[in-house]
């Protein structure tokens, strides 16, 4: 009975799907399943929960749906608004104190699966951290974003900015974890978190959409950071971002 309930559950997965592709909405699609009389019934919402999960976002599902649609957000104030970044204080925008940060993920093509890399940048030297992932989920990606920054002072570590992506939902982790502040762009605004914009772009010379992540080498990983840290930046006069972000780390004794 179980065995037959699984592949109930797989063959309604593959229609739904399909349907998707077609163009339906999960509102079409859990409408036709009750017509159909299905023995297995699925709600709108759930068709929705799937889409913006891990397994929909490694099949980049979100895209067929109808355009409405591709904003919407988890319900509840996941990010709310007191987390704006225009609720962000000003020394932070004119990068006038060390420790603040921007965070993105670099996603590869659909063959990778799951594998992707995140990114953070420090604002005010440039300096680069990059780290795979072999699990998109919010849970993992945080656990891990925490014990990559744990080790540095917290004055290091004050915020960090990302976008609204469903993988960033769990910031409120960071603060009673490392004592980190969480920021958030407007939604579809990538552009305000320039800086990991930038770095992400940079970093795709090393790291093209067909990478192999998850058979990169911790050594690998480090060579592209040290590569991208290593770098003389105009607007560092010339210093690169590790020597900056040495010279800051001096600075907090």
């Amino acid at each position: 009975m179980r065995r037959r309930k699984l592949v109930r559950l797989k063959e309604l997965r593959k229609a739904v799907i399909t349907q998707l592709k077609e163009g339906w909405s999960p509102e079409q699609i859990a409408g036709r399943l009750g017509f159909e009389g299905q023995p297995v019934r699925v709600s709108h919402e759930t068709i929705y929960a799937y889409v913006y999960g891990p397994d929909g976002q490694s099949e980049e599902l979100a895209r067929h749906l109808p355009s409405r649609r591709k904003k919407r957000q988890p319900r509840g104030l996941v990010f709310p608004p007191e987390r704006s970044i225009h609720q962000r204080p000003e020394h932070v925008k004119s990068r006038e104190t060390f420790g603040e940060w921007e965070g993105d993920l670099m996603i590869f093509e659909r063959a990778q699966g799951n594998a992707n890399v995140a990114t953070l940048v420090e604002r005010k030297t440039r300096f680069a951290v990059l780290f795979r992932n072999q699990d998109r989920s919010t849970t993992h990606l945080m656990n891990r974003l925490m014990d990559v920054m744990e080790p540095l002072p917290q004055p290091a570590r004050r915020s960090i900015t990302f976008d609204r992506g469903i993988e960033f939902r769990n910031w409120r982790k960071l603060k009673p974890g490392i004592g980190t502040e969480a920021w958030f762009c407007d939604p579809q605004a990538p552009w305000q978190k320039g800086s990991v914009e930038n770095l992400n772009k940079r970093a795709r010379r090393y790291l093209p959409r067909d990478t192999p992540v998850a058979a990169l080498s911790n050594r690998s990983m480090k060579a592209i950071c040290d590569r991208l840290n290593g770098t003389p930046r105009k607007c560092l006069g010339w210093r690169t971002p590790a020597e900056a972000f040495r010279d800051e780390l001096m600075k907090l004794g």
